[in-house]
């Protein structure tokens, strides 16, 4: 099953861009999609069902260079990625960090043990480098709209973690997706992260599957023929930042985009390739 129904009948056709074979790319046209009825999922939930059947409602079939985007608190909250922040204890450096941050000692414990690096704390700030490697905010948990439905009365405050494996996660999903429609597509598990010296957050990949993470565009040329040295494209991260702008950051309900009109070679990869290495991380600093 290939090709596009409703609304983006015939993008393809109307594209006369020259095919660049092996590289990762987009075409002169690119749609995306907020798929419709995605419901806030629970522990247990067959995200490519969920997914599928959002595919239908809004008539599109899956094709070949297609990208779903799927909000990173989709797939923890699938998982299961809930803990009671009542049942945690916290260490000292919990509670060291709590008192230097002025965040609740429980929550830091928590932080602390998704993270391998604490790179800065400050008076309402934590940032540290998650066990997946990217630099954020509280190891991205989520402690607001985290309580699971069926929560025992007085149970809480709740937290949701970031996905186990978000590549494997969205390998998953892929392999389901693709398993349905016989399409070379490809998954993007996205969240949002503040960034050095800008303001405001921005979509990025946290789990990557069937398409490159990065472009590496080293050798190719310039328009006036100059070899370029040193220019790598976050490829999975440009992605998540569009599909990012659909989905929004409040109550849009936006969990799942579907990205048209990219064109790449289907492979295995994962989004710890977009994190710089500790030694090469000039902006993180800090200390375990």
């Amino acid at each position: 099953m290939a090709g596009a129904r409703g609304a983006w009948t015939g993008s393809r056709a109307r594209d006369t861009t020259p095919p660049m074979p092996g590289a990762p790319r987009a075409r002169e046209r690119v749609e995306l999609r907020a798929l419709p009825g995605v419901p806030v999922v629970e522990p247990g939930a067959d995200l490519a069902a969920l997914a599928w059947a959002a595919l239908e409602r809004a008539e599109l079939t899956v094709a070949d260079g297609d990208v779903l985007a799927v909000a990173s608190k989709l797939v923890s909250r699938a998982e299961g990625r809930f803990v009671d922040v009542s049942t945690v204890t916290p260490s000292a450096r919990a509670r060291e960090l709590g008192a230097q941050t002025g965040k609740d000692p429980r929550e830091v414990e928590l932080v602390l043990r998704e993270s391998t690096l604490v790179s800065r704390a400050r008076p309402g700030a934590l940032i540290v480098r998650h066990r997946a490697g990217v630099i954020g905010a509280n190891a991205g948990i989520d402690f607001s709209n985290a309580r699971p439905s069926g929560a025992p009365e007085g149970s809480g405050p709740w937290a949701l973690l970031l996905p186990e494996d978000a590549d494997e996660s969205a390998e998953r999903l892929r392999g389901a997706l693709a398993g349905r429609s016989g399409a070379a597509l490809g998954v993007v598990v996205t969240d949002s992260l503040g960034r050095p010296f800008r303001l405001g957050s921005v979509g990025v990949a946290v789990g990557v599957a069937g398409l490159p993470a990065l472009f590496d565009q080293r050798g190719r040329t310039d328009l006036f023929g100059r070899v370029l040295e040193h220019t790598v494209t976050a490829f999975a991260d440009q992605v998540a930042a569009a599909a990012d702008l659909i989905a929004g950051q409040a109550d849009e309900g936006r969990a799942m985009v579907l990205v048209r009109g990219l064109e790449f070679g289907l492979v295995r990869s994962s989004a710890r390739e977009l994190c710089r290495e500790p030694e090469s991380d000039l902006y993180v600093g800090g200390g375990p």
